[in-house]
């Protein structure tokens, strides 16, 4: 495991007191996990596609919450290599969300395609980063066959996850 990230758009969305179901420690730890991320190394890919999801769901302005605070220093810092890293991933469809580097393991046939942009992400940039989940259950149903493909994640609200 190293010291990089990448931070599903749920996290951001937890922090921004923007899920019903997240109770106080939830959105403490995705507040801290995303105070955490600042110190390290944010991937991204190098098409915009996930500052296209974070924009439909987070204010560029960065207020009012943590979330949109975060989205906006990863936006003012992606030129930036010692905190943002751009990932290029291979699409195979139009839709954009068939990737070369997302594993062809039949186990993961149903997960989400809206999300395999960041698991071809971190498969693609070899640091071997943590993908940091609050409320996203497709990401704990299949976490057997993500790690087992090399995917490494960190379940912030492990309650959200029954």
């Amino acid at each position: 495991m190293s010291d990089a990230v990448l931070v599903d758009t749920n996290v951001a969305v937890v922090a921004n007191f923007q899920h019903e179901n997240a109770q106080p420690d939830c959105v403490i730890a995705s507040i801290d996990a995303l105070s955490r991320a600042r110190r390290q190394l944010v991937l991204v890919d190098d098409e915009q596609r996930f500052f296209n999801e974070y924009r439909g769901q987070l204010s560029h302005s960065g207020q009012p919450g943590a979330g949109d605070a975060f989205f906006k220093w990863l936006w003012d810092n992606q030129a930036n290599p010692k905190r943002c890293r751009q990932i290029a991933i291979t699409p195979l469809d139009a839709s954009g969300t068939e990737f070369a580097e997302f594993p062809s393991d039949r186990d993961l046939f149903g997960f989400d395609r809206a999300d395999r942009k960041f698991v071809a992400v971190a498969l693609a940039s070899g640091l071997e980063p943590t993908v940091l989940n609050s409320s996203d259950t497709d990401w704990w149903n299949y976490r057997e066959p993500l790690e087992r493909n090399g995917v490494v994640i960190e379940f912030l609200c492990p309650e959200l996850m029954r």
